[in-house]
């Protein structure tokens, strides 16, 4: 199912109502297939458009939301960041994780929030991973990802976290955004750690690595526990780089799928001050990704 009889079958009118996708590149998002189809099923006069904005364009793209009337639209790499320093009014949460992933036009003043610490917290939830007690939280990256990471973990009640870097100083400077519980800082030599990770519950993938010929760091798999869940922040049709050796060893993993999905149904929300339809929005994410609805 292409973009053009998703738009065509939302009949638009001259007073459609527009949200949409900032990012560079935009061209390979979920989000549009999975609001379109919201709107369909609502019979919403409403269509969700990903603009392919450049970094140098992203100041005079932001000033356009409130210039076109756009509800509000999603922030998607490499813009969260900046684009938390272009909107005056943030929420807490997008405060704490320095980014934004949506930006709501009220009334033509503009506020911003990120959805994908929730977004993560409830695919967790929804996977039944249990972090709690004595066992560890290994997170790799130390980016925006990798924020939100932690906050979901916090949530779900991690008493140990352990951010594994490249650079220990981003790492260290991450982890002191957080006051509870302590978050260790280590290199990437953490992940050939026995001890370590005999001891982990969940090992979270917040970097790109893997998507490159470079492939994925050295990770000894086979000290993890026969119950360590594996996630990926990344999605797409076929398992990674990072989550193969875990699916070999017969490990519980999942990707970014269940994360974009959650997040997306809260953006939803906040664009549009409707329910989501958030059955129908799963039924077209995981159709685009060929994936059961399981």
């Amino acid at each position: 199912m292409s973009g053009l009889p998703e738009v065509a079958a939302l009949a638009l009118s001259g007073r459609a109502l527009i949200t949409g996708i900032f990012g560079d590149p935009v061209e390979h998002s979920l989000s549009p297939a999975m609001h379109n189809a919201a709107y369909a099923a609502l019979g919403a006069d409403r269509v969700y458009v990903p603009f392919h904005v450049l970094p140098d364009q992203l100041t005079s793209a932001v000033r356009a939301i409130t210039a076109l009337g756009i509800l509000g639209v999603n922030i998607t790499v490499p813009h969260k960041e900046r684009a938390a320093r272009l909107i005056a009014r943030l929420s807490r949460e997008a405060e704490l994780l320095g980014a934004v992933n949506c930006i709501v036009n009220r009334s033509s003043s503009l506020y911003g929030d990120n959805t994908d610490a929730r977004g993560l917290e409830l695919a967790l939830r929804e996977l039944k991973v249990t972090i709690g007690g004595r066992r560890v939280v290994i997170i790799i990256g130390a980016g925006g990802g990798a924020a939100a990471a932690v906050l979901a973990c916090k949530r779900l009640g991690a008493r140990r976290i352990v951010i594994a870097n490249r650079t220990r100083r981003r790492a260290s400077a991450l982890a002191r955004r957080f006051a509870k519980p302590r978050i260790e800082v280590r290199g990437l030599d953490a992940l050939l750690d026995r001890a370590l990770l005999g001891n982990a519950a969940l090992i979270i993938n917040a970097t790109s690595a893997g998507l490159s010929a470079g492939g994925f760091p050295a990770l000894d798999y086979s000290s993890t526990p026969a119950d360590c869940v594996f996630y990926d922040l990344l999605y797409a049709r076929a398992p990674g780089a990072f989550l193969k050796p875990a699916l070999e060893l017969n490990r519980t993993t999942a990707d970014g799928a269940l994360m974009l999905l959650h997040q997306g149904v809260l953006a939803f929300e906040l664009f549009n001050r409707l329910t989501a339809p958030a059955d129908v929005m799963r039924k077209a994410l995981f159709e685009r990704l060929g994936r059961a609805l399981g």
